[in-house]
């Protein structure tokens, strides 16, 4: 069996709130935008690179939010927290974004995989305050 691909979810931080992208269609709901980590490529370069494609925004990332999460067995997903360094997100391929706070957070329809990460963001968040 190949090893899985990793993929990288970025939890972008502006002011004390995440930055949410809702996927469309069948399969969508609320996730951490990114993508998949090219070969040659470290998670953290992935992580500007797909965020400048996705949304037109300049990111840092900062660190991880915990173990990485298997969607399905091909993939691994692995979310870190990133300050926003510029850019106002454009939508290329979400039907919606939202900023939301730490209250905000379970209130959202996340998507499997992004769901184990919410409880250190929040904890993340309220240290950003």
């Amino acid at each position: 069996m190949n090893e899985p691909q990793i993929v990288v979810g970025v939890a972008v931080i502006r002011a004390g709130r995440v930055l949410a992208a809702l996927r469309p269609g069948p399969d969508g709901g609320w996730e951490f935008p990114g993508g998949k980590v090219e070969p040659g490529e470290t998670d953290e370069q992935a992580a500007v690179r797909e965020l400048r494609e996705e949304l037109a925004l300049e990111i840092k990332p900062r660190r991880s939010l915990g173990p990485p999460q298997a969607i399905g067995e091909k993939y691994l997903l692995k979310v870190y927290a990133a300050d926003l360094l510029g850019g106002e997100p454009v939508l290329h391929e979400h039907s919606a974004i939202r900023w939301v706070g730490p209250a905000e957070l379970a209130g959202l329809n996340w998507l499997p995989a992004d769901r184990p990460f919410l409880s250190e963001l929040r904890k993340v968040m309220v240290c950003d305050i």
